[in-house]
């Protein structure tokens, strides 16, 4: 299907949208838009700060000027100009919620005025960002409709396809993962499909409507939730009993039919985000899920629970609480990532806070700019040689604090707590 009558739009370049634009350039003239002009910048420069794409992949597929017909290539830009030349457009914008857990859907408004800026007849325009049952149809349709003045099934056509992009996965990229696909009309479900199968090694699913590809997506992730909601409850369990949570996880694991889920925070861009936005729908339609709040008070609740069981150790210690120099070892959302979105490592600075301790936050891998502005915290990228800490919390599973021997940075008779599992039991005073 390369090389068609395909002119290709994404509408986003951030960990979903940059990938999604590369692998597609690779067989369609591609333009990539963002409202962010460091980000084009960036890009123009073969350099993706998300470490998603590498250099190399970037300047082989990255031109100077927007691709003519049937010349392939991905052309980055900050001007609305340059993609009405577009006739398929995939908005890959962010879909978070506000700070009362509400989804906030205005990325999603934006990009839906500035695709219907420039849409044009017989347009297509597939939405990757997670969102609840019917948003595509019900609110991202209408903007479309209103800001472009044609109609809905009849001038243009709309797909679904949710992202499934895990951030700093490096096996299963974009091509690797099994896509869901869905469209409009049974026509264009068929094109979007044909369209997705062209980059997608490992195979499309075409869904029966946009509103069941939706839904796939808000329960992958809402299923994965309340699994780890139940393994947290778990760990406080058996911190109680006395029981070593990682033993008895292994015990279990035995059983063929076992899910492997393991203790943790639980933050990022989907699985702490999207049970939201499915529960949001419910009560819309008069339904309160139960289960699904359930889970994410208990995970949200897992930041405090983690700082209090640390100053809980230091107190059993006989060390001072307040004053105390506490090294907090991460602030990324996962392990070998710079993402700081919705990272709940904020939970465990906000508690240990509360407590009056001096507290330095160490991660190599985040960008000490971003976690600024983001959430007002300084963080340091190097450690000071020779420091000793009163209390080290391993937060984020880097490999560069796995290769450590952290009880070199504690004092005598300090704690080193340990919320990801993955140190020597022998090197911790305590784990999830």
């Amino acid at each position: 299907m390369g090389n068609s009558t395909y002119r290709i739009g994404v509408i986003g370049l951030g960990y979903v949208g940059l990938p999604l634009a590369v692998e597609f350039s690779k067989y369609f003239p591609v333009v990539g838009f963002d409202i962010n002009k460091k980000r084009i910048e960036e890009l123009h420069k073969c350099s993706d700060h998300t470490l998603e794409v590498d250099e190399e992949l970037l300047k082989s597929v990255i031109v100077a000027k927007a691709p003519e017909n049937n010349t392939n290539g991905l052309y980055c830009s900050g001007d609305i100009n340059d993609i009405r030349g577009c006739n398929v457009y995939f908005v890959t914008v962010p879909t978070p919620v506000d700070r009362n857990n509400r989804p906030d859907l205005n990325p999603l408004y934006r990009a839906s005025e500035t695709v219907g800026k420039v849409l044009k007849k017989g347009d297509i325009v597939v939405y990757e960002s997670t969102v609840y049952p019917g948003v595509t149809e019900d609110e991202c349709v209408p903007v479309l409709e209103q800001t472009s003045g044609l109609v809905f099934n009849t001038d243009f056509y709309c797909g679904y396809s949710p992202e499934r992009i895990n951030p700093g996965d490096k096996t299963r990229t974009i091509s690797q993962i099994k896509k869901i696909t869905s469209g409009s009309t049974p026509e264009v479900a068929d094109k979007v499909d044909e369209l997705y199968k062209t980059i997608v090694i490992a195979g499309t699913h075409k869904a029966a409507s946009i509103k069941v590809a939706e839904a796939a997506k808000v329960i992958e992730n809402a299923q994965r939730d309340i699994n780890i909601a139940f393994v947290n409850e778990l760990a406080k369990i058996f911190n109680l009993l006395n029981i070593d949570t990682s033993e008895v996880l292994a015990a279990s694991a035995t059983k063929w039919n076992f899910l492997p889920f393991k203790p943790g925070l639980v933050g990022g861009h989907c699985i702490s985000v999207d049970p939201y936005y499915l529960a949001q729908k419910a009560q819309e339609v008069g339904y309160h899920p139960e289960i699904i709040l359930a889970g994410r008070r208990l995970n949200d609740g897992m930041g405090m629970y983690i700082a209090n069981e640390v100053v809980k150790l230091m107190i059993k210690n006989d060390l001072t609480v307040k004053g105390a120099n506490v090294l907090l070892l991460g602030i990324t959302f996962k392990e070998n990532c710079p993402d700081v979105r919705n990272t709940r490592v904020v939970d465990i600075i906000r508690e240990l806070w509360s407590f009056q301790v001096n507290l330095t936050i160490y991660d190599p891998w985040a960008d000490p700019e971003d976690v600024a502005h983001e959430y007002k915290i300084d963080i340091i990228t190097k450690l000071p040689e020779g420091k000793l800490y009163d209390s080290i919390v391993l937060a984020v599973a880097h490999k560069d604090f796995l290769e450590t021997d952290w009880r070199e940075r504690v004092k005598p008779g300090g704690v080193i707590y340990d919320v990801k599992g993955c140190l020597d039991k022998n090197m911790v005073s305590a784990r999830l």
